[in-house]
């Protein structure tokens, strides 16, 4: 690599250093936001996730069917 060059890197590596210290801390905040968010889909998905974690079923009672979907009467 010539002197020229090798300056020139120097520079730029320096220059990318100095950039704003909390526009890194604010992306760096995001990048572990979106891996937690990613291991706790992940969890969910191979159920090792604690069971308050898991999203709640709906139930459903025999009573709520019934009254829900009526037969037609045949007469």
């Amino acid at each position: 690599m010539t002197k020229a060059s090798r300056l020139k890197a120097e520079q730029q590596f320096a220059a990318s250093q100095k950039r704003d210290p909390q526009a890194m801390d604010e992306k760096e905040q995001v990048r572990q936001e979106r891996a937690a968010q990613v291991a706790r889909l992940r969890a969910l998905r191979l159920g090792t996730a604690d069971p308050a974690d898991r999203p709640a079923k709906p139930t459903r009672s025999p009573l709520t069917d019934a009254t829900q979907f009526p037969q037609a009467r045949r007469g």
